[in-house]
């Protein structure tokens, strides 16, 4: 993943509603919410292991569980991989929020 900029897709189920709030505090400052426990990334290979890093901070691995999806070079296809029915909205734009 280098330096080049991925697409990921991260989803977490955390049971706790503290831990809850601080994951999604967390992932605003990596990427756009398409649903509340549900992020769009574009990020590089480091962004993507600080990120990981900082989750493993705020959640409990025993009681919680954090799903990320790589879906390629965020410049490419990726962009085109996710659809959105209803009320859903996916991000068009690159946000960078790195913390």
């Amino acid at each position: 993943m280098s330096g080049i900029r991925h697409r990921l897709i991260v989803c977490y189920d955390i049971r706790d509603p503290v831990r809850l709030r601080r994951a999604h505090g967390t992932m605003l400052g990596y990427g756009d919410p398409v649903q509340y426990s549900v992020f769009v990334c574009d990020l590089s290979g480091t962004e993507a292991a600080l990120m990981e890093a900082a989750l493993l901070r705020v959640i409990r691995a025993s009681a919680d569980s954090v799903i990320i999806v790589d879906l390629g070079p965020a410049s490419g296809a990726a962009r085109l991989r996710i659809r959105a029915l209803g009320t859903g909205m996916v991000p068009d734009r690159q946000s960078y929020h790195v913390i």
